[in-house]
């Protein structure tokens, strides 16, 4: 049968189209100069080698690397990879839904009802689509403070009576003013409080921490963008304030107890049409503004193109939230730049400052990092509140011969002048990727989540995947036309030195199955049949320094098995070896994930359940509210799939993955 996608499917598909008009070289192009005729060669023949010995032997290899002294980092018994309307966990782990959409999460919250959902509710519930997730410590790894970003809404999952047909854009016909209210309410993160009593997670009621932010939430906009022209709006003159933040993917926790949370796909929220000889034309083209994803223009101006075209200069920021005070005011930090971030993971360099690494989700987009002026007070929370407001911001170049460089994004530096439409470091920051386009970074893969390991200084970057690499691109050392499964990028920065400007990088593992030589993954020969994944996404390095993959895209349609964790080994004779962990239900994406710092509670957020259903081959067609492929959490009839968070443990206590 024909493939159905869902509306949220074909928006995210028509995101991956690549808006990069630039000559700058692929990581693709880099590759394939990088090395010879003779080791494109040995490429070719190590990716067949590898695929010949995964599967059915992989268990015995294993076996033997642990015979000759090679020790695994991670002891568990692996999950089964497949696709079903369940979640599961490997043996010897609970895996328990701790909160829910439409949970209430303040006192006086309205227990979820979908027939009966309002915005009013909605704003003191947990929100939709669960993404990041940040843990806060108050009594060490017992008690903490967990936030989540809530990325999106997927209207023909949360309303009932709709089908795909009317949430199209152009059409929104089956779309009111009060479900696109509703959408906004569920849109932005929450606050929650969070607790372990023998042995088992659970939600403090009646916390004075609890908050949901949304996408009408009054916010600062701060750093050199901050009261620019091309920021004042028609309700906000003075270019300063802003209501609200937008699709917000991942984010970071930093040392000095902040939430940084990103705004990725803004540009679906805007419609209409701009003049191509509107003076915000070319920059709005390579964003892809206007969207027309979400009908939100119908009844709020401020999405409305022709009425606002500054108002898509506030969005595509990072936000930097105190989750210990409920009535602070988010903080939009333009210094580090406005593009389609992913992640914002930091690090304290050995100098005191503070680096945010930050992929830009789009295929042929950059990887980012910023480094701030001042340094971290350890000793002095406050002091280092408004750290992220000033800084330089760098876009990566890699190198054919395995070194990188950082090349600043600064105002009067190189071709950001005047000449080139940039008057000032507020153009600079508002049109992070053309600055980036002319300073002629490297074109990657979809970057999405970037993760420093303090314990090795390495640094890890997830490239889901670019199938729109074409034919000439491809080389032996990168031997996929259409990179479907996407690979691992490890850097390593000069000196220790994450605020330098000079790294040096290689590839971790290259995706898929490797049991088809065509694919040419690279996993180590000692990954079983259920240890390979495609489409890296999210990853965290716990606090023993071992780094866990999430993915999003894994399907019955393209691997044959659900998005799920992945443990993977970066270090010894077992590199590159990935073991499965847990595994979503069907449709799911999996986010997260965040350890306590005991190491022995996973959080995880599964987005998305049930959406497209035609991944699971058992069921075959779109999935809707009415029709779902599957109704996880509840299994109750009547109640649609719920995205939630889910916190892991391992039965009888004990450290994650040991």
């Amino acid at each position: 049968m024909e493939r159905q996608i869902s509306a949220t499917k074909a928006y995210e598909e028509s995101e991956d189209i690549g808006r990069n008009p630039s000559e700058n070289a692929t990581l693709g192009d880099v590759i394939s100069a990088r090395f010879s005729r003779r080791d494109l060669l040995k490429g070719a023949l190590a990716a067949t080698a590898i695929s010949a010995t995964v599967s059915p032997m992989a268990l015995a290899i294993a076996e033997k690397a642990q015979a000759q002294g090679t020790t695994p980092t991670f002891s568990f018994k692996e999950v089964t990879a497949g696709i079903d309307e369940k979640h599961h966990i490997a043996e010897g782990y609970d895996a328990d839904i701790l909160i829910r959409w439409g949970d209430p999460i303040f006192a006086d919250g309205a227990e979820f009802d979908p027939q009966a959902q309002t915005a009013e509710k909605q704003l003191r519930q947990f929100g939709y689509n669960n993404d990041f997730l940040g843990y806060f410590p108050i009594d060490g790894s017992n008690r903490g403070l967990l936030v989540a970003n809530h990325e999106y809404t997927t209207e023909e999952l949360m309303f009932p009576g709709l089908g795909m047909q009317d949430t199209k854009e152009a059409d929104f016909k089956g779309m009111t003013k009060d479900l696109v209210d509703i959408e906004m309410a569920a849109h932005g993160g929450s606050v929650i409080e969070v607790q372990r009593q023998n042995g088992k997670w659970s939600v403090v009621p009646n916390s004075r921490y609890a908050r949901r932010i949304t996408a009408d939430t009054p916010m600062e906009i701060t750093g050199p963008a901050a009261g620019h022209d091309r920021m004042k709006t028609k309700a906000d003159p003075a270019g300063k304030q802003v209501l609200g933040m937008l699709n917000n993917c991942a984010g970071g926790v930093t040392p000095w107890g902040t939430w940084v949370t990103c705004e990725e796909n803004i540009n679906g929220y805007f419609w209409g049409k701009l003049a191509d000889d509107h003076p915000e034309a070319r920059n709005h083209k390579r964003y892809g503004v206007p969207g027309n994803r979400y009908a939100w223009g119908k009844w709020h101006e401020r999405f409305d193109f022709a009425k606002e075209p500054n108002e898509a200069n506030r969005f595509g920021w990072i936000v930097e939230i105190d989750p210990f005070d409920p009535n602070s005011t988010p903080k939009k930090r333009t210094a580090m730049g406005r593009f389609k971030h992913e992640g914002a993971a930091g690090i304290t360099n050995k100098d005191g400052r503070y680096v945010v690494y930050s992929g830009d989700d789009e295929r042929f987009e950059y990887i980012y990092k910023f480094v701030t002026r001042g340094t971290v007070n350890p000793n002095d929370r406050q002091a280092n509140m408004d750290l992220l407001a000033e800084g330089t911001l760098y876009v990566g170049k890699y190198n054919e011969d395995g070194t990188g460089e950082w090349l600043p994004l600064v105002h009067g530096q190189g071709p950001l002048t005047e000449a080139n439409g940039f008057r000032s470091q507020a153009d600079v920051v508002i049109e992070a990727r053309r600055a980036a386009d002319l300073l002629g970074a490297t074109k990657m893969d979809r970057p999405e989540d970037v993760e420093a390991n303090p314990k090795t200084n390495k640094v890890y970057a997830m490239l889901t995947n670019n199938d729109r690499r074409k034919p000439d691109q491809v080389n032996a050392a990168n031997p996929r036309p259409e990179n479907k499964f996407g690979h691992i990028v490890e850097m390593t920065p000069d000196d220790q030195d994450h605020a330098g400007t000079k790294f040096r990088w290689e590839i971790l593992v290259r995706c898929g199955d490797p049991s088809v030589a065509t694919v040419g993954a690279t996993f180590s020969s000692a990954t079983t049949k259920d240890g390979w994944f495609g489409m890296p996404d999210n990853c965290a390095v716990d606090n023993m320094g071992r780094l866990w993959i999430t993915t999003d895209g894994n399907s019955g349609v393209t691997t044959g098995r659900s998005d799920g964790v992945w443990a993977m080994e970066t270090e010894g004779e077992l590199r590159g070896t990935s073991r499965h962990f847990f595994r979503c239900p069907t449709g799911a994406e999996m986010c997260g994930p965040i350890f306590t710092p005991d190491d022995e509670t996973m959080f995880v957020a599964v987005q998305h359940p049930g959406e497209d259903g035609q991944d699971w081959p058992a069921f075959g067609r779109a999935s809707t509210f009415d029709d779902p492929s599957t109704r996880w959490p509840d299994f109750k009839a009547g109640m649609p799939p719920r995205p939630a968070i889910v916190a892991i443990t391992k039965q009888g206590g004990g450290k994650i993955g040991v």
